[in-house]
């Protein structure tokens, strides 16, 4: 697999005036720099072999890391992971720190925040054009404004830098998500600890969930000392493992009493998983399936390969030379079986053979000897050298001088563009695939940076290769010894993996040329029939030595039961591992389409990376952080197939679309400014009037006044009917009935929602019955019933209703009341949870000063006060005192979820949580707002 790499820098800076961040990527593979500010010069980046995760400090009475940590939950190969590092400011003077963070390329950053001073600004995904525009509109306007580029070979860069104040602290987390590639039977996850410091709370924590148990699982590091192996804890219980490592200060420093630290180098797990000669594994959840498929057991199949080789004036030096070191290990460990011979090209093209030889000792030893003597010549001829790689593999085929069932490959190896022969890049391409015809395999490996690498891409993917670019360092035989190893062992032919029809739909690519030992194929879908029991599977492909069919069936109700209650999971994984894996083959298949499919791919990759929240080649996370002078800053992180890049910005607004999170402080009053994300169904009056309710079920209370939100939940037993709101005076009512899960585990509490909503305006004799399958209206003694499948607006001279397909019913009444319910679908298979809805109102001013209810009574302002803010059980969630009602609450910060324009992700809303029901902050108990009915005429 593809390891995961880790970078994370913090550096001690002179404070930068009126500075904003774009990170940014080119489409590029190598390092560049775009157009500079006079003001800024480039950045340079120095790129070791492996990425490296290292706080650098400059003062070391400056910018301290306190606390850094490393969360990985890996659920069947998909990792999600977290990084978080506190940061504090010992320094007399303002400091600058500089968070970043060095990632796989294969990975989609889902979400960033930074913690200021208890405040949090979140990062919010869009379109990577309109951040682009702001970026321009900052240059335009000649505001300082920069430019850098920076590459790894398999890890791009994310970078973010914060002025922090003396004695203040800030809080960084990335989250991203990525598929572990499995190569040589194994997954790897690799950590280059470099922290330059020792840090009070260091740890590491891996959890991993395989649902057909774990292999073996290694997890070493070259810095440990018998100390720190103490500090390394490796735990495997058949499904599950868990790696922790958590050295103490002590265990960490080099000496006693001083600072400098031993963790400096690679920490390492590998894993595998148990494997059979089946079908694969499959999960299931929400109607989302991934399947794995990487049997066991099977003989190699016989491969064929010409190596095509430049030895064009361009690879002088240390390129040739780490070629030829390459050549030599690749034909030594060639199997007998094989079949192989070896084209030369400058201006001329050269065979070392008329034919195919097969790899015997005595074979190798004259291709090793003809190698050694190689000489370099002049241009680079690429056209003619592929078309005679092409005709010797026919012709050989022709005669049956090679196995009939057995892999044929061409591994083009280049440093430079075709100058000679045809050199027409869109030419040479055509020549090829109508040659290859579908029939071969082509690999383009590309040497250095100034390589043309997206001809040789997509020469290589039209005709079912991958290219790969080879970096111009010390270990370059390595990297090509490595590409070939990938591609040693063919174990299937033309493997195809059959659905039922009609059954699933969207599904990701699911026929593949070759499957190679030690590697995986994975496929993912959605399930369109949601009456589906079974779930059915069959795989074909051709062996070394006859045609393979393969069958497997699962039960989904069991599939999901295997993972439901997993805490190593986390949600939905399913669906985010298709979105990944349907994002990265959309962006593969575009690199080969022309104009008009290009740009359908390209908007159906948009739209599911801005769905799930991915920044990926299309989109960018945008964080606005307020500076003192007014101007915020703007950071943005982008991502391409090549490199990434940093860009600096200003802009003197917020993004309409942003996440802003509210303030909170120490101090007398409730937290600093709450910054919720506007709605389409607000207006600047109304900015903080709603209230809400959603979920299970969470109250949103919003305190205008204060500027912040408080919340709190109701642990009451489905069926019962609470009273939301009651207004004696506009004549409106308010009830919702809750509803349970579909089963509960043994001691486990049940979970509830509310399930049907009941709205009645006496004033004018209207009544709505909400459900999660249909909205009822009774009106002036009609009766009309409407479906959630329909999308309708219903006008009438005293309300009016609007439906939403699947999404939402917004109900406005008499002076601009409004309610908005949201709809909550949930797979019908699931085998716990059901359908919900979540009930808002919005501009409550509009309602009576004698409104009550659950929500009602918060319609108008109430006076509340938080103050003694300190530390909880959760160091990331403090305590506070609340004064409200005349009673003192002990209240704790977190955060809900608002759901009005985004029913399945929401928006997060922080908030001070209210225990024990809301007792103290409601009126009365939560029971005394039990009613008999949904709509009750009694008013």
């Amino acid at each position: 697999m593809r390891q995961m790499l880790f970078y994370l820098l913090l550096l001690s800076l002179p404070t930068l005036a009126s500075t904003n961040f774009i990170i940014t990527e080119s489409e590029e593979p190598g390092i560049g720099y775009g157009s500079l500010s006079p003001n800024l010069k480039p950045l340079k980046v120095l790129l070791k072999k492996r990425s490296t995760w290292r706080p650098i400090y400059k003062d070391q009475r400056g910018i301290e890391v306190y606390s850094l940590k490393i969360d990985s939950k890996v659920t069947s190969r998909f990792a999600h992971n977290v990084i978080t590092s506190r940061v504090v400011n010992r320094a007399l003077r303002s400091r600058e720190a500089l968070f970043e963070v060095e990632l796989p390329k294969t990975a989609f950053i889902t979400n960033f925040t930074m913690t200021i001073n208890g405040v949090m600004y979140t990062g919010q995904v869009k379109e990577k054009e309109a951040a682009q525009k702001q970026y321009r509109a900052a240059v335009s306007r000649e505001e300082t404004a920069g430019l850098v580029k920076a590459s790894g070979r398999k890890s791009e860069m994310f970078k973010v830098s914060v002025n922090i104040a003396p004695a203040k602290k800030v809080l960084f987390e990335l989250i991203y998500e990525e598929l572990l590639q499995r190569k040589l039977g194994k997954y790897e996850m690799v950590f280059k600890i470099k922290p330059k410091q020792v840090v009070n709370h260091f740890q590491i924590d891996v959890h991993i969930f395989e649902p057909n148990g774990i292999a073996f699982l290694n997890a070493h590091a070259n810095f440990l000392t018998k100390d720190l192996e103490n500090a390394l804890v490796k735990n495997i219980t058949g499904t599950k493992a868990h790696v922790s490592f958590k050295p103490s200060l002590e265990q960490q420093r080099k000496c006693p009493n001083c600072g400098e630290t031993l963790l400096d180098g690679d920490f390492i797990l590998q894993y595998d998983v148990n494997r059979d000669f089946s079908s694969g594994d499959i999960q299931i959840v929400n109607g989302y399936f991934v399947h794995h498929f990487a049997p066991t057991n099977l003989p190699r199949v016989p491969k064929n390969i010409v190596f095509v080789i430049d030895r064009s004036f361009s690879m002088r030096g240390l390129k040739f030379k780490q070629t030829k070191i390459a050549l030599f290990k690749i034909l030594g460990d060639m199997d007998t079986e094989d079949h192989f011979t070896i084209i030369i090209f400058d201006s001329i093209v050269e065979a070392w053979r008329d034919s195919f030889v097969q790899a015997t000792p005595e074979n190798v030893l004259q291709a090793k000897k003809y190698i050694l003597y190689l000489r370099l010549g002049a241009e680079t001829n690429i056209n003619e050298s592929l078309l005679l790689a092409i005709t010797l593999l026919d012709t050989a085929h022709k005669k049956k001088q090679l196995p009939e069932r057995s892999v044929s490959m061409i591994i083009l190896l280049t440093d430079g563009d075709p100058n000679v022969g045809e050199t027409d890049p869109a030419k040479i391409q055509i020549n090829v695939k109508n040659a290859i015809n579908e029939r071969y395999s082509l690999y383009c490996l590309g040497f250095g940076f100034d390589v043309d690498y997206s001809f040789l891409e997509k020469m290589a993917l039209d005709n079912s290769g991958v290219a790969r670019l080879i970096y111009s360092d010390s270990d370059a035989a390595l990297q090509l010894q490595g590409f070939y190893v990938e591609v040693a062992n063919p174990l299937l032919l033309d493997v195809e993996l059959l659905y039922v029809e009609n059954e699933i739909s969207e599904l990701t690519e699911a026929h593949f040329k070759q499957y190679y030992g030690g590697s995986e194929i994975v496929v993912a879908g959605k399930i369109s029939n949601n009456s589906l029991d079974v779930f059915m599977i069959q795989i074909t492909a051709q062996t070394a030595s006859s045609s393979l069919s393969l069958e497997g069936k699962v039960n989904i109700s069991e599939a999901e039961n295997i993972l439901e209650h997993q805490r190593y999971v986390f949600g939905e994984f399913t669906e985010r591992l298709w979105a990944y894996l349907m994002i990265q083959q959309l962006l593969k298949r575009r690199v080969l389409a022309e104009s008009e499919e290009k740009r359908r791919l390209e908007d159906k990759a948009l739209e599911l990376s801005l769905k799930y929240n991915f920044v990926t080649p299309l989109t960018s996370m945008i964080v606005t952080k307020p500076e003192e002078n007014k101007v915020d800053r703007i950071l943005m992180a982008d991502k391409t197939p090549g490199t990434a890049n940093l860009q600096t910005v200003q802009s003197g607004k917020i993004s309409p679309r942003s996440k802003a999170q509210p303030k909170y402080r120490s101090g007398t009053i409730s937290a600093g400014t709450f910054q919720a994300r506007r709605s389409k169904y607000l207006s600047s009056s109304d900015y903080y009037s709603f209230a809400s309710v959603d979920g299970d079920p969470h109250f949103i209370i919003l305190l205008p006044q204060q500027h912040d939100a408080a919340c709190f939940n109701i642990a009451g037993k489905p069926g019962l009917i609470m009273n939301l709101v009651t207004d004696p005076f506009t004549e409106i009512k308010v009830n919702g009935q809750l509803i349970g899960d579909k089963k509960a585990e043994n001691n486990v509490k049940v979970t509830t929602y509310f399930g049907k909503f009941g709205l009645e305006n006496r004033k004018i004799n209207l009544s709505i019955s909400v459900t999660t399958e249909d909205i009822t209206i009774f009106y002036n003694g009609d009766k009309t019933i409407i479906p959630w499948s329909a999308t309708t607006n219903l006008k009438c001279e005293s309300f009016s209703l609007s439906i939403m397909k699947e999404r939402n019913l917004t109900v406005t009444m008499g002076d601009g009341i409004t309610f908005v319910i949201v709809l909550h679908r949930i797979w019908r298979k699931h085998p716990q949870h059901r359908d919900f809805l979540g009930f808002y109102t919005l501009d409550s001013h509009r309602f009576s000063n004698i409104t009550h209810g659950l929500l009602g009574q918060f319609y108008h302002d109430i006076d509340a006060k938080v103050y003694n803010i300190h530390s909880g059980l959760d160091p990331q969630k403090p305590d506070a005192t609340m004064v409200v009602k005349g009673h003192k609450l002990t209240v704790t910060r977190g955060w809900q979820k608002d759901y009005r324009l985004d029913s399945k992700w929401g928006t997060n809303i922080s908030c001070w949580f209210v225990h024990n029901n809301g007792k103290g902050f409601i009126d009365g108990i939560y029971t005394d707002y039990i009613v008999s009915s949904l709509l009750d005429s009694s008013m």
